[in-house]
């Protein structure tokens, strides 16, 4: 099995809408070399928004009422003008993995059987709960804003690489999507890497948590393909539990109960969250970071996700125009 990694090429590149900036990291096998490299480009990401007068902070939505604008490029004008405010309103920020797999056949087994872990990635990194200057209720209303994409959210079970590129066609062959980078499904075949792409995630704000996530996603990934291996069939849960699981995380994040992936019933978001670190444990000794998963999660669940910040910072300074700014000092690490 080839080694797992999370990774992209290593540059600075504009989004949708001019006030958003992405990165991605080389491909990584080792954990600490990823956090260095976070934590790094998120630096870098600083002193080129400094010199024009700017910050940069890993929120997944803006606290602060904001009137996005849509970039200049083709693509993007083509997005607003088909779109319309779907486009215009996106100014969302979320967290792609890009994990190794040897084929299409793996990797789409590995699609089918880590559908139902997805909500509890989305739960641990929620980061967005305050939309155009006030409190959405919601740990992750990045998500439901993204949500309004024809193509978002959660998929059914595909059973092959053909089954899965035959339904990839038949959404292209609808002419709603520009091409295959509009397949915004919880979870994915890259169509520029050797990768299954896991795009459920909020941005976060502390770089540690961005670490955690990348290594609870290589240990799924590690995972599901040794179950494929064996012979174990994925959960057959239907896209609209799915559809449950996602909403629930989004609202709750670790606030609340989650539903459990393996009975999709609700029960407390650590008994979950720490149900996601049993999935993975093999995977995660067998690769070493077993015991830096348990600290990560451990820390996370005891500090609360971005949107727990985020609310305690509000709660105790009275601002949103306060809590970014302190938002803006823990973007760095």
């Amino acid at each position: 099995m080839a080694d797992r990694h999370a990774g992209g090429e290593c540059a600075f590149e504009p989004e949708l809408h001019r006030q958003q900036l992405e990165f991605a990291t080389r491909p990584q096998t080792d954990m600490d070399e990823l956090a260095e490299e976070i934590i790094r480009r998120r630096v870098e990401a600083a002193g080129h928004a400094a010199d024009v007068g700017a910050a940069v902070v890993a929120l997944a939505t803006s606290p602060l009422p904001v009137s996005p604008t849509v970039g200049t490029g083709e693509r993007y004008q083509w997005l607003e003008q088909h779109f319309g405010l779907t486009a215009q309103e996106q100014l969302t920020c979320g967290c792609h993995v890009h994990v190794s797999v040897e084929s299409d056949e793996e990797g789409v087994a590995v699609l089918d059987r880590v559908r139902p872990w997805l909500s509890v990635l989305l739960a641990l990194s929620a980061n967005s709960p305050f939309w155009q200057g006030q409190d959405s209720g919601y740990n992750s209303y990045r998500s439901r804003v993204w949500g309004r994409w024809p193509s978002a959210g959660p998929v059914d079970v595909f059973g092959s690489a053909q089954r899965y590129h035959e339904q990839i066609q038949a959404l292209l062959d609808t002419e709603v999507l520009r091409d295959e980078g509009m397949i915004y499904s919880d979870a994915r075949l890259s169509h520029r890497y050797p990768t299954i792409e896991v795009r459920v995630a909020d941005v976060c704000l502390d770089p540690l948590v961005t670490v955690l996530l990348a290594t609870l996603i290589r240990g799924l990934v590690e995972t599901a393909a040794c179950e494929w291996r064996a012979g174990e069939p994925p959960a057959e849960f239907r896209t609209g539990l799915l559809r449950m699981a996602a909403w629930r995380a989004s609202r709750s994040g670790l606030d609340d109960r989650l539903l459990h992936p393996l009975t999709m019933h609700p029960e407390p978001a650590e008994t979950v969250a720490r149900a996601l670190l049993a999935q993975v444990r093999g995977a995660l000794e067998e690769s070493g970071d077993l015991k830096a998963a348990e600290d990560g999660l451990g820390s996370l669940l005891t500090a609360g996700n971005g949107a727990c910040v985020q609310r305690d910072l509000m709660r105790r300074t009275g601002s949103l125009r306060a809590t970014v700014t302190e938002c803006v000092r823990r973007t760095r690490g």
